[in-house]
């Protein structure tokens, strides 16, 4: 007996239009909503996913445990921070208003912020002959007096930004970028370029600091560009200049007594001493932030401190 060859799509097809036809029109349109949201949403995990595996190879590579990097990009807080990374490769449309940092508002926060870590600050400032005033200056802009640390998790921007190495991931970033708001793409694939290597290195000077202290890497949260701590340092300053205030043990960049410390340190490093001409002082704030204003209004704070 002959039995035609039947087409088992078209049949799964016809019967999948049977249904959709009986339902109301709202519920065909919500069933097609989450059709759609759900290929939207689950469509780039994959590629986001092997991105990661790639840089978990290369961390391995490099001498860092395989199970313990696996373990760490397992935990499902970890994933392609396309939002924070974003913000390296498009247009920016306004800048930090510095005045701000400079009325009598912030003037009289950052004073009581003097007195409340007046211990800290003496034995600091005796410690590395850097003035208070200024110690407290940095910290007042680079986080409101440690209220502002930044809400971006460090590890998912560095290893998101690290990861641009690999050409999948790099063109899964260009198409999350709003188009009228992004860089043209030879300025994106330059910019990338630059700074996936440079992203790398941070990320493992992150996880060298966060392992050695027995610190989970993926609950720091810091600024969109991977800084950290009340003290905003990147990874690759911890090792070098941060400091332990309080001579706990450890060293705790949300702690402000080892934040000020650092800070201190940091400044002497590049050249900070008693008695610094202006044009001198300036030149060493901007190895904290290479920005004119910034410097500018660093030592403007630092003067309004100590009148």
């Amino acid at each position: 007996m002959f039995l035609p060859r039947l087409n088992i799509r078209m049949i799964r097809r016809s019967y999948f239009m049977r249904v959709i036809l009986k339902r109301p029109l709202y519920t065909v349109c919500t069933m097609c909503t989450v059709i759609l949201l759900t290929g939207l949403w689950f469509g780039p995990v994959s590629a986001r996913d092997n991105a990661f595996e790639r840089l978990q190879e290369k961390l391995a590579a490099d001498g860092f445990d395989p199970e313990k990097i696996n373990a760490l990009y397992q935990n499902p807080t970890v994933r392609f921070a396309h939002r924070s990374v974003s913000l390296f490769f498009m247009h920016s449309e306004s800048r930090l208003n510095y005045n701000q940092f400079t009325s009598s508002t912030s003037i009289r926060k950052a004073k009581k912020y003097l007195r409340a870590h007046e211990r800290a600050l003496t034995r600091t400032e005796r410690k590395y002959q850097v003035d208070r005033e200024v110690i407290t200056a940095i910290i007042l802009v680079e986080t409101r007096l440690g209220k502002m640390v930044g809400k971006s998790r460090v590890l998912n921007t560095l290893s998101t930004m690290a990861a641009l190495e690999d050409s999948d991931a790099r063109e899964n970033l260009w198409q999350l970028i709003p188009a009228d708001r992004r860089l043209s793409r030879d300025q994106f694939e330059k910019k990338a370029d630059k700074k996936s290597g440079w992203a790398y290195t941070e990320l493992k000077a992150l996880l060298r600091y966060t392992f050695a202290e027995g610190i989970d890497p993926a609950t720091i949260r810091g600024s969109y560009a991977g800084a950290m701590g009340i003290c905003q340092f990147m990874p690759s300053n911890i090792s070098r200049l941060a400091a332990d205030g309080n001579n706990d043990g450890r060293i705790d960049l949300f702690n402000h007594d080892d934040a000020i410390a650092s800070v201190a340190n940091y400044l002497k490093h590049y050249g900070w001493k008693p008695g610094l001409s202006p044009k001198n002082a300036h030149k060493v704030i901007r190895s904290y932030n290479n920005s004119r204003p910034y410097a500018d209004t660093i030592l403007t704070v630092a003067n309004l401190l100590r009148s």
